[in-house]
């Protein structure tokens, strides 16, 4: 097929969970499809150089600058009078539109493959109703605005987020039925759109994953008494992680264990750092090139998420690299793991310090979860695999819309 993928983020280099996403399956579509690929630009990503990094997977038609939404403006209090999301609104963008346009109008495309529901706005309304052209939505995530209501402190926090989870509600059961198949990253994330949309059908699981080859190797053995989250705290959901973990976990696991230290990497630009209790035994990397070696030698990764949708790719990153994890439920949510054969679960202050505590010193524990965990990751994560998932998916989506 030739197909046509709109992203909502440009995928090289593939340091988030968001491009590590898209770029993969990029990867694995192009071994039996011709791809072209128009993407927003954000973060300084989407110049020549990685348009060139991107040539033996795809062709880059173009980049277009994003608009990040920002909540708080002066049309804040108008766009609470509009039936449409303002994060779809207010970050929507002419240019791309026009892009799009122009891709289509030399027709040969057998698919558009739309990443998020932000990038299947401009196909649908403006491209490919007129081109009659089958759309797939690749990754339609619900649950993170759903989640919300309940953990905002105040009470207009949480009206504002209800009006919004409405909004969208109504706004994707009117959107689905020009879309010919969408697909999610876990069985949570289907039940909540089974909820929006119950008539619709054409949607498919397609977890998030790793590269296995890419992870294998010797990057080191791991240090004591060194725990590890592998985020940015410039995501919310980290940044709230980090608050829980830091304010109510590590003083426990310090007390009993002095010796501990926590490194974290990822971006922190721009992020009210005051916010986060940090103090001795806190390491902030900033943004690392390469996670593998720190991840690899770290004795446990953390994933202590209270917020959030989705798969954590950060948690398969670990189990990939041989690294025992502790995670809360929402931090394992989606993944295919079973409380202490592949993953330590707690979600209480108190229980998830001795889970920490409990895989530092037993040495037996530690070996018998990394083992687990990688073989798990190689029987359902291995990009390879969720690739051809996609790509059955993909085709069956075009049969039914020819048929």
């Amino acid at each position: 097929m030739r197909i046509l993928f709109v992203s909502g983020w440009f995928p090289y280099p593939p340091d988030n969970g968001a491009r590590m996403r898209i770029y993969y399956l990029l990867r694995e579509l192009a071994k039996r499809h011709s791809v072209d690929l128009l993407a927003f630009a954000r973060d300084g990503r989407g110049g020549p150089g990685g348009a060139e990094a991107l040539q033996p997977i795809c062709r880059v038609l173009g980049t277009v600058p994003f608009r990040p939404f920002r909540p708080l403006n002066r049309w804040a209090l108008l766009g609470l009078l509009s039936p449409e999301p303002r994060s779809l609104r207010d970050t929507c963008s002419r240019q791309m539109y026009e892009e799009v346009g122009r891709a289509l109008q030399g027709g040969g495309y057998d698919l558009v493959l739309t990443s998020e529901i932000g990038p299947g706005t401009y196909t649908s309304r403006y491209a490919v109703g007129r081109a009659a052209i089958p759309q797939v939505i690749e990754d339609l995530e619900l649950s993170m605005i759903r989640n919300k209501i309940g953990s905002k402190p105040t009470l207009w926090g949480r009206l504002r987020h209800r009006l919004t989870w409405w909004k969208l509600r109504w706004y994707i059961a009117g959107f689905l039925p020009q879309i010919a198949g969408c697909t999610v990253a876990s069985e949570v994330e289907r039940r909540v759109l089974r909820q929006v949309a119950p008539r619709y059908r054409q949607v498919a699981v397609i977890p998030n994953g790793v590269d296995l080859e890419w992870y294998g190797g010797d990057f080191g053995s791991p240090e004591p008494d060194t725990l590890v989250f592998n985020g940015a705290l410039t995501y919310e959901a980290n940044y709230e992680a980090m608050r829980f973990f830091l304010g109510k976990v590590f003083p426990h696991v310090r007390r009993t264990r002095s010796s501990v230290r926590l490194i974290i990497t990822g971006r922190a630009d721009g992020v009210n750092l005051e916010g986060l209790p940090l103090g001795r035994g806190v390491v902030l990397t900033g943004y690392v090139e390469d996670i593998r070696p720190v991840v690899a030698r770290s004795a446990v990764c953390v994933a202590p998420l209270t917020t959030g949708g989705g798969t954590r790719v950060k948690v398969l990153e670990a189990m990939a690299l041989g690294t025992p994890v502790v995670a809360t439920s929402k931090g394992a949510e989606g993944l295919d793991v079973v409380d202490g054969e592949h993953i330590l679960l707690a979600d209480d202050p108190p229980a998830f310090a001795d889970a920490v505590l409990r895989l530092l010193s037993d040495a037996h524990l530690r070996a018998s979860l990394t083992r687990n965990a990688c073989e798990l990751v190689k029987e359902r994560y291995d990009w390879r695999q969720i690739g051809g998932e996609l790509d059955q998916f993909l085709r069956r989506v075009i049969h039914c819309a020819e048929s």
